[in-house]
């Protein structure tokens, strides 16, 4: 299971200081642990943190833009998604063709995401090829052209993609689970958007959210490996141009009030289909990622649900073989969150599997867990953590999230040393919290409407 823990920032945000002088370049981290982590911010907004790492001899740039599926109306689902597909259709300088040919003959890997709060473009290369990765990615962020005509060939991609989503029960349980959480609000909504959404796009609605979102405030460039800052600093200066100019300073943090939830949106969700295995989600609303009970509750999934050791896994999988896949996950968002737990199971094992699953929480919201599991737990995640940035990629990943979701940089010893301060004490209590609140059910599978109420109560 993928888990997203939020352990990059301190929580308190970096908009509650005095924001440095713009072109300043701040040393934030140096330690065993992490590299060289320095950060500026340029005339515009636009800011620039990397971490230089002697010991490789490559390089991952990522330019970050602060907009993803939750800044979309339903109207025009899946816009986020669907321009970044289409921002490597060509620049004014490149065609999509000398793009990929660029990157390819250096060896170069180059690629991008979408998220619900955020979207990056990223490549990895050879250090003395970071000059020609911000010139691409730099490009295409700046001078994408976002024709009419490459808007109708990549529209079919889309929809293929929604398609291969739909084809593969694993992940579209997930899609209906946030919507089973959530309801009809951002975060509730799929990344992909639906088919109507994407058929209703035209030019001009992606086109303007290109002009309308990607502004320099909204943007990080983040680099890990074989860097230097000032180098990095020049060759994004020359990227961007004359969009570094002005006064504007970066965006802030975002508030989290468009998901003003109290509860799940519904009990429960179903998507029928014939399938040998039954899939689920079974959670509640969580924590926002500034919460600062969030180190607590990292240990107690890792501990519930994270790896074998785990109670649901021993209790489910190893002591009656009841699933092959079984495991707890926590994410963050502005605002808001969600626990969660997955199992893959036979139809026929469902209501035991729920069975256990709520039984297992509810002993944990009674009785928290023993001093060995969460010391277990709090190993766990710091060896995940630490084994987690070996490469460049996820060190570039590290600092633009912290940059995008905190405000802020918190270096990887002072995140291993909140994580050995938590005690039972704050596990027990955000287990008594967390798992009391209500649930919600995501169900894929052969069932029809009419079970879903007997698993409800299963």
């Amino acid at each position: 299971m993928t888990t997203s823990y939020g352990l990059t920032g301190a929580g308190t945000g970096a908009a509650a200081s005095v924001p440095a002088p713009v072109g300043t370049t701040a040393l934030l981290d140096v330690d065993e642990v992490g590299g060289r982590v320095e950060r500026t911010e340029l005339p515009g907004g636009l800011r620039v943190i990397t971490e230089t790492m002697p010991g490789v001899l490559s390089a991952t740039l990522g330019i970050w833009v602060g907009v993803g599926s939750r800044d979309e109306s339903p109207s025009v689902g899946g816009s986020s998604h669907f321009l970044e597909h289409l921002l490597f259709k060509g620049t004014r300088s490149r065609t999509a063709l000398e793009i990929a040919t660029a990157m390819d003959a250096v060896g170069g890997e180059m690629n991008a995401f979408t998220a619900k709060e955020h979207t990056c473009y990223y490549a990895n290369v050879l250090a003395s090829d970071l000059p020609l990765a911000v010139t691409l990615l730099g490009d295409l962020v700046t001078e994408a052209l976002n024709t009419a005509p490459d808007l109708e060939s990549e529209r079919t991609v889309v929809l293929e993609e929604i398609a291969m989503r739909d084809d593969e029960p694993a992940d579209a349980v997930h899609d209906l689970y946030a919507e089973t959480l959530f309801g009809d609000t951002p975060l509730g909504r799929s990344v992909l958007g639906t088919i109507s959404s994407i058929e209703a796009l035209t030019r001009d609605d992606v086109d303007g959210w290109y002009r309308q979102r990607y502004a320099v405030p909204s943007i990080v460039v983040a680099a890990a490996g074989r860097v230097d800052h000032q180098q990095v600093l020049d060759l994004v200066t020359a990227a961007f141009g004359d969009r570094l100019s002005g006064d504007a300073r970066p965006d802030p943090l975002r508030s989290g009030e468009d998901v003003p939830l109290t509860a799940p949106a519904r009990p429960g969700g179903l998507i029928r289909r014939t399938t040998e295995q039954t899939h689920l989600l079974l959670g509640s609303l969580g924590m926002g990622r500034l919460d600062e009970r969030r180190y607590a509750a990292a240990v107690l999934d890792a501990a519930v649900g994270g790896g074998m050791s785990s109670r649901l896994f021993q209790e489910i999988r190893e002591k009656r073989g009841l699933v092959y896949s079984v495991g707890s996950s926590l994410t963050h968002y502005a605002g808001a969150g969600s626990f969660s737990v997955y199992a893959g199971c036979s139809p026929k094992r469902v209501p035991e599997v729920l069975r256990l699953v709520r039984a297992c929480l509810t002993e944990v919201a009674g009785t928290g867990l023993t001093a060995e599991e969460v010391a277990r737990a709090q190993g766990q995640l710091k060896g995940g953590l630490v084994l987690g940035l070996e490469d460049t990629g996820s060190r570039m990943s590290r600092l633009g999230k912290s940059e995008l979701s905190f405000g802020e940089y918190l270096p990887v010893r002072a995140v291993l040393d909140l994580l050995d301060g938590v005690d039972e004490e704050q596990v027990r209590a955000v287990a008594a919290d967390l798992f009391t609140r209500p649930t919600c059910l995501a169900v894929v599978g052969p069932y029809r409407e009419r079970d879903l109420d007997r698993l409800l109560a299963a």
